[in-house]
């Protein structure tokens, strides 16, 4: 499991902050068993397999891409780990790249999430997990309600085709509401971001050098600035990731 510091920040907001100064014993067990199923589902493919294709995608992309790759894949990982069921497949059925639409789409329990991962290196100019959460949220939002730039794409739909694949191994409820919010949203009819449960994200990469400071400022942010965030239940995970040299030396070994 992964070291966290879970914090309750109102009664519909839960602060989940997560720092990977390095990749320990019990991190590479995690690794290995759930990677296969992060990315592919119940497919049968071996840890071997699943790594040799995730390195493949990663050696094809600029750095911007392998780390919002990298990033969003610790943010499944996790909530794989916390009982979270994930109704989609990480690498995408198309492309063999990462997915398109909605970040993320779990269940736990009657409830679905709706996942958007955002992240950025240490030295961009005025980085925080505050912004990237923010910039998560504002996805989210646009997704829903077909105000965004990307209306014109159907994330509901690209969400059922996941979960409609026999590897994710979707309840057919999950499949049937999924596909009534394509249907809805082809028609017009979009949904407030308020009816859902959300989870923004937030990644933060160092340079190699470990740095408190990020964890800090959201562990002590104040409530007040979080008020534009309107959701059914909000549950935000901010990871600082020293780097991306260590995930990739893990996809490297045999």
């Amino acid at each position: 499991m992964l070291q966290t510091v879970v914090k309750r920040v109102s009664d519909d907001i839960e602060l989940h902050v997560i720092d990977l100064k390095s990749l320990s014993y019990d991190g590479i067990k995690l690794l290995d068993s759930l990677i296969v199923e992060v990315c592919e589902g119940e497919s049968g493919s071996t840890v071997i397999q699943v790594k040799q294709s995730f390195l493949k995608f990663l050696a094809t992309k600029d750095e911007r891409t392998v780390l919002g790759a990298i990033a969003e894949f610790f943010v499944h990982l996790y909530l794989n780990d916390n009982g979270f069921k994930q109704e989609f497949l990480f690498f995408n059925l198309e492309e063999g790249s990462i997915k398109k639409g909605f970040d993320g789409y779990f269940s736990k329990g009657d409830e679905e999430y709706i996942v958007e991962s955002k992240s950025g290196k240490s030295s961009t100019k005025n980085i925080s997990h505050k912004s990237k959460i923010k910039e998560a949220y504002n996805d989210v939002k646009s997704n829903v309600e077909g105000t965004g730039k990307k209306s014109k794409n159907n994330p509901w739909r690209n969400a059922y085709n996941h979960a409609s694949h026999i590897d994710v191994q979707c309840k057919g409820t999950i499949r049937k509401k999924i596909k009534n919010l394509s249907d809805l949203f082809d028609s017009g009819k979009f949904r407030a971001v308020d009816q859902f449960n959300i989870i923004p994200c937030s990644t933060i990469f160092l340079d190699g050098v470990w740095d408190d400071d990020f964890s800090k400022k959201i562990l002590n942010i104040d409530i007040n600035s979080l008020t534009g965030i309107k959701a059914k239940t909000t549950r935000i995970i901010c990871i600082t990731k020293n780097s991306s040299d260590k995930f990739i030396e893990y996809l490297e070994l045999p």
